[in-house]
Formats: C-alpha cells, structure tokens, sequence
C-alpha cells in the first residue's frame, strides 16, 4: 500500500470509529448522553497522542499500533457487560431517565471511559501521523481530509439506512487488518474477530432492537388486558414511549385529555410536536380534530408507529407525517392552527458529540413558543406537558407562556408522577378553560433563549458534576502527555532525557498551533448549533455542517498550496472581522429569511471565519519541521477548546465566538517571530521559511 493510500484510509478509518465510539457508548452509557463531548475530546487526546509518539526523536519504524486493538477489545466488552445509566441525584442539572444507577460511578466512568477512547484512537493517529512525516506538509493535511470526509459520509449512509452496530466495527475491522498488514495480521485477525463476536451474539436475543439516526431502539410486546397488546419503546435503555390504543391510554392516564379540557372549543386543525408512534395523534382524531399535522424527528419511531399503532393512525387520511425538527418546521411552516401542541418531547440525547445541544433545546426557547403563537388562528391554543420532574422546570415553562402570550397559563399538576404538568396558553384568555391557572412564584427562573437554550439547568452556571469530570478529564489529558512523552525518550536509549527536552520545546515553539487548535473547536461548535437553530436539530442537518467544514477546510489548504496568499496579519484581521460579523448578526434575523436566503448567507458568515482561520493554519503548517508534532500539539488544543465550550452554559452560545476572537489573537500575537531551530533547518529547504510576521 501506498504513503498516500495509507493515509486516506487511516485518516477515513479514525473519523469513522470516532463516530462509531461517539453513537456506540452513548447509547450504552447514559452519562454520555449528557456529558456532550467528552467521547470527543478523548478523540483529540489519543489522535494527539498517536502524533506526539510518531515524532519521537529517531522514530523511523513503522507503528505497529496493537494496543489500539486491545483496549478497543476491552472496552467493548466491559460496557457489553456493565451498561451505565445516569445518577439524577443532583438538582442543578435535570437528566431525563429512570432514575436508577448501575454499573461504577460516574466519577470513574467519564475518566475511564475517557482515556480508553484516547488509546484506542492513538493507534490510527500513529498511523496518520507516519504518513505525514513522509509526504510535504500540505498534501499530506489535503489527504487527511479527504480520508475524514470519506469516513464521515460512509458512517452517514450507515445511519440512513439503519445499520446496527455490527455493521460500524466490521467495517472497523476491515480498516485495521488493511493498515496493520503483514506480521500484525494474525493478532489483530484475532482480536477483532473477538470483539465481533460480542455484537454477534445479543443478536439471537435481542430480536426488538433497531438503531435509528439518534438512538438505540428497543421495543417489546407486552398484554395490555383486554386492550391487547401494547408495545413498550426505550430509547439507550431508558423507557421512552409505550405505544397502545388512544381509549386505553386515556383510561390509563387520564391526563393525556388536560389539554383538551383546557380548551373551550374543540380543535379542528392541530399541530402536535414530538408525534412518535401517535398516541397523541390518535387522541386528537378522538377528540374531533379535522387534521393533525404529525411532526416527528425520528424516522425509525415514525416508522414503527406506522407498523404498530392499533389506532393506525398515520394511515387516516386527516393526518400528515412529517419527519422532522419541531421548531425548523415552525420556522418554515405556513399553516395556522386552533391546536399546537408539543407532546412529551423529550429527546435522551445529543445533536452530536460536539455541543451541549439537545435535539429539542431550540423547541423550548421563548423564541420558539412565540413561533408556535405565530401559528395559531384566531381562538387558538398553545399546550405542552411532560414529567417535568422539578418544580422549578414547571415554573420555568409556565413563565415563559406567560411572558409570550401576556397572561397565566392553565395549568394541571400531578406532583406524585414525576411533576407531571399540563400547560395550556390561549391567545386570549377567554381562549382558554382553567380550573387552575399557573401563579408565578418568587424565584421562577427566566425563560431558555436561542441563545441559552439550556432548558434544564435552573442557574446560569456549570453544574458541579460538570467541573469535576471536566477536572478530571484536564488531569488525566496531562498525566496521558507526560506519560507518552516520557516513553518516547526511554525509547532511544541514551540522552533520554535530552530528547524529551527538545520534544517539550518543539511542543512550545508550535504554541500558537495550541492556540488555535482550541479556538478552532469552539468556532466549530458554534457552527454546528448555529446551524441546528436555522435548519432543525436533525442528523441529516449535523452531518451536512461537519461535512461543511471540512469542505471549508480543504478549500483554504488547496488556496493556500496553489496561490500566494495574503500574509499572516491580513489574514488574522480578516478571521477577527468574520467572527465579529456572526456576532453582530442576530440569528432572529436570518430566522426571518426565506430558506434559501437564509440557507446561503448562514453559509457565508458561518464559513467565512472558518475559511480564513484554516489559511492561516496551513500557512503555518506547511512551514514546521516536525509535522506529526506541531499537527499533534494542535489536536491537544482541541481538547481545551472542548473544555472552554462548557462556558456557553454560562454565558450563552454567542460567547463562543468572542472567545474564539480572543484565543485567535493570543496565538497571533505568541507566535514565533523567529523560526524554531530545527524549523531554521528546514528553511534551507523551503522558499516560505523563515517565519516572519509579514509572511
């Protein structure tokens, strides 16, 4: 195999396993569905590591990276064997689970869960990372790109159609035995037929699971009584849905019909927002509605509602399915509505591995209820209800229907289930029928924002839980790069501790790449939720925006490789005024736009910035003399990045790009003005060295 074949492979095989570990262990450990990024940052830490053992002084061999194989093989078997749900016991963050614990703590699974990631990562960045060091700086960045967008759109058709997870780590495998060849094939043929074979034998048991874009799925039969049978669904092992006949469910729980006793008139068109197998569709056909327009995100629930809701509901002709993001489709939507209602969505997980956003963070901001409003005829409703679980969430929403429609909502409550509460808003208060109606009290918190949409923390601060594994995580990243770093030297023998003090000051030198390895990921993150505000929280939409920047990315190395680009400073000013232009611009504003205005200028503010900060990078890339070390020191940053966005629970999402500013102009101003030594040496060979500000 070929240096540049190689390349592509392993650079399309780390992306791949990324996502597969990101999708994999979310589903398996329930932390992680509310950690966001940390299954991310161990990514960056173990690519990081990969390339800090790739440049060790006097490494020529060819890493034979098998322990990649064993810890992977590890992993996948301990968290076969002890899945992990979420411990709720704090009252700063709400997690939307059974509230049960299993498995360790989560004080030693995020750690864990976080360094074996890393490891099993670093074994194809120690293969990436010996192929850059043989080729020129810039092919081998245009390469690795290229190898990242071949594996995000290979995992991205995998979750269109469905494929489990078999189908993600026999792809894995593939990709392993073809880099590792000859004599590494047996052992690694071995390992990974091992850990196949974990995958291969729930299948014989777990005839109910299906893996949709967002979730782990899992469905079983059960007697429903004289009802028959009713089906129970649980998303990454928590019970989600359970899909039985709209009589039952109302005799059942009889407070599926609040909203409707809350409404004077019977609706006759009605929206309802988080549909899923139709339950709530069929109640609103029962209670007379002439049409229900059906908003689900998840093609997989829809479809099983088709195939399985006794009601049959999605086959009456009074109802439209839409498979979609409930706010996106307010936003584009022309219809008006006596009914809105936004029924028990919420959603157990995350839009990626790259942000704190939730897939139904935007449906609950005020700027979305006043959508909804937007959408209602004259005499029309609003209602929402869910098990809120803490009073404090109830206050919340109930404040924010009564800043958006300018009087008390109706409101039910069921304290012993879960703070159960039904909320019900008219336009007008004679649009709506109370027997109790909502009272503020003193210390209701302020409604979430698109800003800030953050709808289950009650105070605008990191939550407790959040500081220590982020503490820990920062611990554990800097004991893993002393630890490889000490390796390295002990490896060649004499003068060891000489050779880890030149990789320490080829590290420093490469300090303005740390720098912007971290405000790199920010601006990433504000991408992907900016994005997700405009278009919809759907995966079809996140994978689009990651494929973007890469795309962006690859622009700015091939304008770069080709023609004389503008120097350093110019191009810094250029980036600054490009993140000052997405913070000047307010997203209400593009929200007005129609979709493809509003599609082509979201592109050109969001990727502007992002086109000009990889100019940047590649200009200095392409004149470091170690590039596995300066690429890995980058990659590192990238890990601080991950850490600094959790600030956006403090100060909101559009903070993220004045810390980006910030971070973009430390690492102008801290960059050499002289070239690093071994740099020096290399400059003799290159017409862009030296380093000089005016470069």
């Amino acid at each position: 195999m070929t240096v540049r074949s190689r390349l592509l492979l392993a650079s399309g095989l780390m992306l791949f396993l990324e996502l597969a570990l990101i999708r994999w262990l979310g589903a398996n450990i329930v932390h992680l569905a509310y950690f966001s990024n940390f299954v991310l940052m161990g990514s960056f830490l173990g690519i990081g590591l990969g390339f800090l053992r790739a440049a060790a002084p006097g490494r020529s061999e060819r890493p034979m990276p098998l322990y990649s194989l064993v810890v992977l093989l590890g992993l996948v078997g301990f968290v076969s064997a002890y899945p992990v749900s979420v411990n709720r016991d704090s009252n700063q963050l709400i997690f939307f689970t059974t509230g049960a614990t299993s498995g360790p703590p989560i004080w030693l699974t995020l750690p864990a869960v976080f360094l074996a990631v890393a490891a099993v990562l670093a074994g194809p960045g120690e293969i990436v990372a010996s192929c850059f060091g043989q080729l020129d700086r810039l092919e081998a960045y245009r390469l690795d790109l290229l190898g990242s967008l071949f594996g995000i759109t290979v995992f991205t058709a995998l979750a269109f159609v469905g494929a489990p997870p078999l189908v993600w780590f026999t792809m894995v495998a593939l990709g392993f035995i073809a880099l590792l060849g000859r004599p590494a094939t047996s052992v690694s043929v071995t390992l990974l037929i091992a850990m196949l074979l974990m995958f291969v034998y729930p299948l014989r048991h777990d005839k109910g699971v299906f893996w949709s874009p967002y979730y782990k799925v899992t469905t079983s039969a059960v007697d429903d009584g004289n009802a028959g049978t009713a089906w129970n669904v649980d998303v990454n092992g928590v019970p989600h849905q359970r899909l039985t006949s709209a009589d039952t469910r109302a005799l059942q729980e009889p407070w599926y019909l609040q909203t409707y006793a809350q409404t004077p008139r019977p609706p006759r068109d009605v929206l309802i927002v988080g549909a899923g197998t139709g339950t709530d569709v069929a109640i609103a056909l029962k209670k007379g509605a002439r049409h229900v327009d059906a908003v689900e995100i998840d093609p997989t629930l829809l479809r099983f509602g088709r195939q399985h809701n006794p009601d049959h509901v999605y086959s009456d002709p009074r109802v439209t399915a839409h498979v979609d993001d409930g706010r996106a489709f307010l936003e584009r939507t022309h219809e008006k509505y006596d009914l809105i209602i936004f029924a028990l969505p919420d959603s157990l997980t995350l839009v990626s591995g790259a942000s704190s956003l939730r897939l139904e963070s935007y449906l609950f901001t005020k700027q979305s209820v006043q959508a909804a409003r937007k959408h209602l005829v004259s005499g029309g409703a609003f209602s929402m209800y869910n098990f809120y679980r803490q009073q404090w969430l109830v206050d919340r929403l109930a404040g924010t229907l009564a800043e958006v429609f300018g009087h008390a909502p109706c409101l039910y409550e069921a304290p012993e289930a879960a703070a159960l509460a039904v909320m019900t808003a008219g336009l007008t208060t004679a649009d709506q029928s109370c027997t109790q109606s909502w009272v503020r009290p003193a210390a209701t918190p302020p409604p979430a924002t698109d800003d800030r949409p953050f709808l289950y923390l009650e105070h605008n601060s990191i939550p407790s839980l959040y500081r220590t594994a982020l503490a820990l995580i920062i611990l554990a990243t800097a004991l893993a790069i002393g630890f490889v770093l000490i390796m390295n030297a002990a490896a060649g023998g004499r003068g060891a501790l000489t050779r880890a003090r030149t990789q320490v000051r080829g590290m420093w030198s490469y300090r303005d790449l740390f720098l912007l390895g971290a405000a790199f990921l920010l601006m990433e993150t504000k991408s992907v939720t900016g994005f997700a505000l405009l278009f919809g929280t759907t995966w079809i939409v996140n994978s689009l925006v990651f494929a973007g920047v890469l795309l962006a990315v690859l622009a700015a190395v091939e304008v770069t490789h080709r023609i004389k680009t503008p120097p350093l400073p110019l191009m810094y000013a250029v980036l600054v005024g490009g993140l000052a232009l997405s913070w000047l611009i307010p997203a209400g504003w593009l929200l007005s736009l129609e979709v493809v205005p509003r599609a082509l200028l979201a592109v050109a503010i969001s990727f502007l910035p992002i086109f000009a900060a990889n100019i940047i990078f590649a200009k200095r890339f392409a004149q470091t003399a170690n590039a596995p070390l300066a690429f890995g020191t980058n990659l590192l940053g990238a890990i601080v990045g991950g850490c600094l966005e959790y600030l956006s629970l403090v100060f909101g999402y559009r903070a993220l790009l004045l810390l980006a500013a910030a971070l973009y102009i430390s690492a102008y101003l801290v960059m050499p003005r002289e070239p690093h030594p071994a740099d020096a040496e290399r400059g003799t060979e290159s017409e862009e060295l030296p380093l000089r500000i005016a470069d």
